[in-house]
């Protein structure tokens, strides 16, 4: 069956009448200052982040992010930024964000080595990020403008994404966001046969990362709010993975990840990050998942790195793909 999934770019076709409304619904509670003129372009609004509160253009119009999840949230609202870092891949800016929207982006670095030059000579009047990735950095960014960082990334990514809209100004966006990736879960649930069966299927997700052990990913990460969504059962070796993230095995234990359906993903070369030879061995071939021909590999890039909306649109269509086989 056809399945319903938010566009983005569909914001813009909105009633300006009800994104008025709801904008000015969730600003009420802001504190405004600066400029009375027309444009408010001087008015700000406080926001709080895991560094404190922190004033914010209303409408910031120069926005640089700082991690892939923030270009995610940013470009899924409808704001392109002037500036990004790209994630440690060979592509820059990750595969699965349409060409034309990050064209013109400038990019400003390693995600995890920004350039604090460039960034400054881009002139910006928002910064995203978070503490996890640049809390060392939070003096020197503040500086060049006002920088709103979430705790964390991963796991709590649909909270962030708010913090995000609020940031940017976009909370009637966001809230349609929202509910258009809600109804593409519903619609994914019934088409693969409803709660209950859905419920009494087990996932895994394993992801070959080079220079570690392979990851058996738990309950407390981005792709695992994904397949928790759509109600999705996830085998009970899951529990183990430590602070919730991953259960980290050697290629000797990798029957431990098997499931009625296994996800593989590979960060870094296939070699150096034991996919080829744990997937070429006796144990991998011999687990149920890969007899029943249950086993599927996907783009680390938007199962992993994407973190955000517009990658969990691209996941549920997959997911909905490979399950309904």
């Amino acid at each position: 069956m056809p399945l319903r999934t938010f566009r983005p770019r569909a914001l813009a076709a909105v009633s300006l009448t009800a994104v008025a409304a709801l904008t000015l619904a969730a600003c009420g509670s802001s504190d405004d200052s600066g400029s009375d003129s027309a444009s408010g372009s001087d008015a700000t609004r406080t926001v709080k982040t895991a560094m404190g509160d922190v004033k914010v253009k209303k409408a910031p119009q120069r926005v640089v992010v700082l991690d892939t999840a923030e270009l995610d949230s940013a470009l899924t609202l409808g704001v392109k930024p002037v500036g990004a870092t790209h994630a440690d891949v060979t592509s820059g800016f990750l595969n699965y964000l349409p060409k034309d929207q990050v064209a013109g982006i400038e990019d400003v670095g390693q995600m995890m080595t920004p350039n604090l030059e460039a960034i400054a000579g881009l002139k910006p009047d928002l910064i995203l990020t978070s503490k996890i990735r640049h809390g060392d950095k939070y003096a020197e960014l503040s500086k060049i403008a006002p920088t709103v960082m979430t705790e964390n990334t991963g796991y709590p990514w649909k909270e962030n994404f708010q913090v995000h809209a609020e940031a940017l100004g976009k909370e009637a966006e966001a809230k349609m966001v929202a509910d258009g990736y809600a109804d593409h879960v519903a619609d994914v649930t019934k088409a693969l046969g409803g709660k209950e069966k859905v419920a009494a299927t087990e996932v895994n997700m394993v992801r070959f990362v080079e220079g570690a052990d392979i990851r058996i990913y738990g309950k407390k990460n981005y792709i695992a709010t994904i397949l928790a969504d759509v109600g999705l059962g996830r085998p009970a070796i899951t529990d183990k993975a430590k602070d919730g993230f991953s259960y980290d095995v050697s290629p000797e234990k990798i029957d431990l990840a098997d499931a009625d359906v296994v996800f593989h993903s590979t960060y870094g070369d296939p070699k150096k990050s034991k996919e080829t030879e744990t997937t070429g061995s006796g144990l991998w071939k011999n687990m149920d998942a890969v007899k029943n021909d249950k086993v599927f590999a996907v783009d680390d890039q938007l199962w992993i790195q994407g973190i955000g909306y517009t990658a969990a649109d691209k996941i549920l269509g997959e997911l909905h793909k490979s399950l309904a086989k």
